[in-house]
């Protein structure tokens, strides 16, 4: 029968290392968004009919997005909307459409804050 040394007699071990658990870099990314959002109001239902029509015409597809067909008729707040969507803020004023109030937003955070938000609004000089 083998005799196992008494334990003082053993070699020592190494200490355990205590091991820190691996830390993941710091996401630095910033995620932000900018919306912008014009106010308008119609001041030409004619011209905006109008001008909606021709832009029907032409881009059937986006009119078919706020629900124009060949068979449906164009209401006036999707000629809005369509033409807002296709024109510059500075064509629109020849279509029969007027800006009231423009608004931008802008939002950004972290992954590890809240976000930071800020919003400004300005009404053009001719209101």
């Amino acid at each position: 029968m083998t005799r196992l040394p008494h334990p003082s007699l053993l070699p020592a071990l190494p200490a355990p290392t205590t091991r820190t658990p691996a830390r993941r870099p710091l996401d630095l990314r910033v995620h932000a968004q900018r919306i912008q959002l014009d106010e308008l109001i119609v001041t030409d239902p004619r011209a905006v009919l109008a001008h909606a029509r021709t832009a029907a015409h032409h881009d059937p597809d986006s009119a078919a997005l706020v629900g124009y067909s060949n068979t449906t008729p164009l209401t006036l707040p999707a000629a809005a909307a369509l033409l807002s969507s296709l024109h510059d803020p500075e064509e629109r004023a020849d279509m029969g459409l007027r800006v009231v109030r423009h608004t931008t937003r802008v939002t950004a955070a972290t992954q590890h804050r809240d976000p930071v938000v800020l919003e400004l609004t300005d009404a053009p000089e001719d209101n």
